[in-house]
């Protein structure tokens, strides 16, 4: 691999990873250094393991971008955070598309096109289960003992249940959550109030926020804003970390203060992760892997 770095040293890298404390903090988040890691193999999400602090990335593989080509050609690299490569191939089964990253507790669920893998991080078991409907299976999360996985093209959320079905013995029900909306969900993200869900579709046809509470019900939580790939909430309750294409930002956004850009010039800013203040963007189109430190 390549690196092209900017001003960063990877001792302050590691040591972003630690827990941050940012409740009594004020003041607007900015990019405090960043670093680009090149030579990934059109990679499309990144999950973030925090009890380990190792990251799984996802890549298509191959030569051209080709995201619902069935081919077996796509993998998983375990990384490091200050982005150095520790498996090239994480995992043994033979996978598509692999697009994003849910790391919980020892298990990885990645979404591959007409499914959903779940896998041991130690023993490297793996399962993958279909998922009926399923056009683009996109964006995993994992809440409650329940596993959501979104689908931008057939503009559907799908339920699992239970998450947990690496046991081959585990028949887990699969159902919609809801379908149709004109949301095209792409990144989720669990929160205390429900699940958040950002959409994705045309250029033309910019999507925004949602929020699905506990009861289901749906809710819009902004305007259309773009081509939504990855969200997160800050830990401060200060807004969302998203990631569009329209724009090719890294940007936070809230009610009050709308968006804001932090990092640009992504040619196609997939679904990141985020460890400490330190977030990690997969750019699929340049095959780069970007970490962006946060600070204030």
């Amino acid at each position: 691999m390549q690196t092209k770095y900017l001003p960063v040293l990877a001792a302050s890298i590691l040591a972003a990873c630690a827990p941050m404390r940012v409740e009594r903090e004020a003041g607007p988040w900015r990019v405090m250094r960043e670093a680009t890691i090149a030579g990934f193999a059109f990679p499309e999400s990144v999950g973030c393991d925090r009890e380990e602090n190792v990251l799984y990335v996802s890549q298509f593989g191959g030569t051209t971008l080709k995201p619902a080509e069935k081919d077996g050609l796509g993998f998983i690299s375990k990384v490091a955070p200050n982005g150095r490569i520790l498996e090239a191939k994480a995992f043994p089964d033979v996978m598509n598309k692999p697009k994003g990253i849910w790391v919980q507790r020892g298990r990885l669920w990645v979404t591959d096109i007409d499914g959903v893998w779940i896998f041991d991080t130690r023993s490297k078991k793996g399962r993958k289960l279909m998922i009926p409907g399923a056009q683009f299976a996109n964006d995993p999360a994992v809440t409650r003992g329940v596993l959501y996985v979104s689908d931008n093209r057939s503009d559907q959320l799908f339920r699992i249940e239970p998450a947990d079905f690496l046991d081959p013995g585990v028949q887990p029900k699969i159902t919609v959550a809801w379908s149709k909306k004109d949301i095209n969900p792409n990144g989720v993200w669990p929160t205390r109030e429900g699940l958040l869900i950002v959409g994705f579709l045309a250029p033309d046809k910019p999507r925004g926020v949602h929020l699905m509470g506990r009861d289901g019900e749906l809710k819009a939580l902004s305007q259309p804003l773009g081509r939504l790939d990855g969200v997160y909430e800050l830990r401060d309750g200060s807004g969302l970390l998203l990631t569009d294409w329209s724009s090719g930002t890294l940007s936070k956004w809230s009610p009050a203060g709308g968006l804001e850009t932090l990092a640009k010039d992504f040619k196609g800013p997939a679904d990141f992760c985020v460890l400490g203040r330190t977030v990690y963007v997969p750019d699929l189109v340049t095959g780069d892997l970007r970490i962006v430190e946060l600070g204030k």
